[in-house]
């Protein structure tokens, strides 16, 4: 039982540093970008009426925690103009959610890098975790982002739901496909591994009825950059973090050799 409690130990540990330094990084790098969307919004609104869904999966609007709607880095909620609508208000408040959001998005993230790796017989130290953390980024990132771009603010987002159904498929078809590449090692794995990564992307994302929104190309185009850099940290900082801790704490247990 204590392998299943060093794992949940060094998962809370990963996660609560890289969800601290996300905060920090979305501070500076990607809260302005939003708040500076949300004035374009604002602008919008008060010319005439408009109906958006909430951002998909990999986003941001009033919170910026890591998870997308599935579970993943920068979310945005639905945009609710009702009286009853409710939302943190900006400064303290705000910042405040959106840290507890990333530390709880964190310590998931964490947990399924960790446990995935003790599958595979357990990362050895921090430099093994930085690639641990690489392939997560690539699996939670980079692969949905190249359909479900982040967007900000006012922008139009298709059907929620068959967004998260296609964010969910892509992050599995790509960690499986990774899988295939990494630990099979063979010409058939290898190629059914890259078709597994390629297939969700020859399929193609929901998209947007239309794609008119008031925020500027250029606003959009850094918020991108800078939501990719601040996950990509994200992600090297959980898996180097999680290595470091795993080789002091469990030594050569790992969850395989427990079920062996």
């Amino acid at each position: 039982m204590s392998i299943f409690r060093n794992v949940v130990f060094v998962a809370a540990l990963a996660g609560l540093v890289a969800g601290i330094v996300l905060a920090a990084l979305q501070a500076f790098a990607t809260d302005p970008l939003i708040l500076q969307a949300e004035t374009y919004e604002q602008a919008a609104e008060s010319g005439g009426g408009h109906d958006h869904a909430g951002a998909p999966a990999g986003q941001a609007a009033g919170s910026e925690n890591m998870s997308t709607i599935a579970m993943a880095p920068e979310a945005a909620p639905a945009h609710e103009h009702g009286e009853d609508a409710w939302a943190p208000s900006d400064g303290f408040e705000r910042f405040a959610y959106n840290v507890l959001a990333n530390l709880v998005s964190g310590f998931g993230f964490a947990l399924i890098l960790v446990v995935a790796s003790e599958f595979a017989g357990g990362i050895a130290n921090w430099r093994q975790g930085l690639l641990w953390g690489l392939a997560g980024f690539a699996v939670f990132t980079l692969a949905p982002g190249l359909g479900l771009a982040p967007e900000l603010p006012a922008m139009p987002a298709a059907d929620l739901v068959g967004m998260q159904v296609w964010w969910l498929g892509t992050a599995a078809a790509t960690a499986a496909g990774l899988w295939l590449i990494a630990f099979r090692r063979s010409l058939p794995f290898t190629a059914l591994g890259l078709a597994l990564i390629l297939a969700p992307h020859v399929i193609g994302a929901p998209q947007p009825a239309d794609f008119e929104t008031p925020i500027p190309e250029g606003l959009h185009h850094r918020f991108v950059v800078a939501v990719t850099v601040t996950n990509l940290v994200f992600w090297a900082v959980v898996g180097m973090v999680a290595g470091a801790l795993r080789s002091r704490i469990m030594g050569g247990e790992s969850l395989r050799s427990s079920f062996a």
